[in-house]
């Protein structure tokens, strides 16, 4: 309700890491777009860290929630966090809690550390409360609000370390609820995939370094995917990364342990809770069904080669069915037009907090039906050629079409020219030095939006 806690947890990248209040992770993500070797070697952690916490020379400091884009290559991107207070319905500063954490840790570890953090904020509320709502009706609570990735730790906390004990409410933008195929690939050393034009020795770098990194990541394992994600050429029925008669080729068995581990661990928490009863907090899901996004490995006949991944409605992250939240035993999902990354920026998120802090459910019918889809068909793509990139919506030129394209975290937007390609469907073509890039659409009558991050690697 209004007087209650609100506390945010961003997703993987979402949180800025640091040495000596350095952004490592900025300085390691340049050299990785430059130089893939040993680009990423001081972001890594030791191996076999599991739930432990990592100790010097491997311990980050977590800074600053993150306020520009960034990306793994094949993983995850995130558009930062710049606005996040207006989205959350304007919290004043002593009931707004933004959790930073060290996203490279394993997921039951932060939790843990969440647990703690919430524990000693909420005594503080309690103590400052009556200032700022003197006439409420009962003790406050905690709204935990958690995206992409975050949402992985925020129902463990709840579910696993008696977090419900606390909570009013769970609201969770686009997390994967049962992982991402994507996980899978950078863990098999194919997250880029031989179709981006990346030259192929530039593209084998690129995705050596990349495993190497994440093998050394215990959240990147919690994030494989829990669904039947693996295709067969010639087959019609789809499997799990468990299936041991068709492994997925260069995934480590140990990373799926760990997955199953834990996905398992907070199953097995849900149904002795769900056995004492229902939820004693409600359940809010913002997802999206508008953008293709990766649903499963095909693998060639022999099973020996990683050949395709497969797309299907999603947030472009994120498929529709691992976005949907089984474990609350009841229909939490809240369907919106944004993708993934820009499901915590975006006028749905403040839809939903204004009637969940009024204590309402939020309506089906939030913001966000945009019409409009940015897609890029290959990412990452090469320094110094052209790539195309692709706009999608109706009668686009009629609504007041405006497209831009900058460097991530730098100021200047240059125009982007996209033009038709077919019935409600244009390209433009670009270039652009190594870095990370935005391209941005923007329509009214009605008022439609979409971001991409592109990915420009050095040859």
């Amino acid at each position: 309700m209004e007087h209650d806690l609100v506390v945010f947890v961003p997703g993987f990248l979402g949180t800025r890491l640091c040495r000596g209040g350095r952004d490592l992770w900025a300085r390691c993500g340049e050299r990785l777009i430059g130089s893939p070797a040993g680009a990423l070697a001081e972001v890594a952690l030791p191996p076999g860290l599991g739930d432990a916490p990592p100790e010097e020379p491997f311990r980050l400091d977590a800074d600053t929630l993150l306020e520009v884009p960034d990306s793994v290559p094949g993983l995850l991107s995130c558009m930062g966090y710049p606005d996040i207070r207006a989205a959350l319905a304007d919290p004043p500063d002593a009931q707004f809690v933004p959790f930073g954490y060290d996203w490279r840790l394993s997921h039951r570890l932060v939790a843990r550390q969440l647990k703690a953090r919430v524990a000693r904020e909420l005594e503080r509320w309690h103590e400052q409360v009556d200032a700022y709502y003197p006439d409420r009706v009962d003790d406050p609570r905690v709204i935990l609000v958690c995206h992409a990735t975050g949402g992985l730790i925020g129902r463990h906390y709840l579910e696993h370390d008696n977090g419900r004990e606390t909570a009013r409410a769970l609201v969770t933008l686009g997390t994967p609820q049962q992982g991402v195929v994507q996980a899978a690939r950078l863990l098999a050393g194919h997250a880029v995939g031989g179709d981006t034009g990346l030259d192929a020795d530039v593209a084998a770098r690129l995705n050596e370094e990349l495993r190497e990194w994440a093998l050394t990541l215990p959240a990147v394992a919690e994030m494989l995917p829990g669904y039947p994600a693996v295709r067969i050429e010639g087959k019609s029925r789809e499997r799990r990364i468990t299936d041991s008669r068709h492994p997925v080729p260069g995934l480590p068995g140990d990373a799926v342990r760990q997955a199953v581990a834990f996905h398992e661990e907070f199953r097995l928490a849900c149904d002795e809770h769900r056995r004492a009863g229902p939820l004693p907090y409600t359940v809010h899901c913002l997802g999206s069904v508008g953008f293709p996004s990766p649903q499963a490995l095909m693998l060639s006949g022999d099973g020996s080669r990683i050949t395709d991944t497969l797309l299907e409605r999603g947030d472009g992250t994120v498929p529709r069915r691992s976005a949907v939240a089984d474990w609350t035993g009841t229909d939490p999902m809240l369907w919106t037009g944004f993708r993934n990354a820009d499901l915590a920026s975006g006028p749905a998120l403040r839809d939903a907090m204004l009637a969940i802090r009024a204590g309402r459910a939020p309506s089906d019918d939030l913001a966000g039906e945009e019409g409009i889809i940015l897609h890029l068909p290959q990412d990452p793509v090469t320094a110094g050629r052209p790539f195309v990139i692709e706009l999608l919506g109706h009668d686009l030129l009629r609504r007041d079409l405006r497209t831009f394209l900058w460097r991530s975290g730098r100021p200047g937007k240059q125009p982007v020219v996209f033009r038709r390609h077919g019935p409600d469907r244009y390209r433009a073509e670009l270039e652009a030095t190594p870095g990370r890039w935005v391209v941005e659409a923007l329509v009214d009558r009605p008022k439609g939006h979409d971001r991409k991050d592109v990915t420009v690697v050095a040859v």
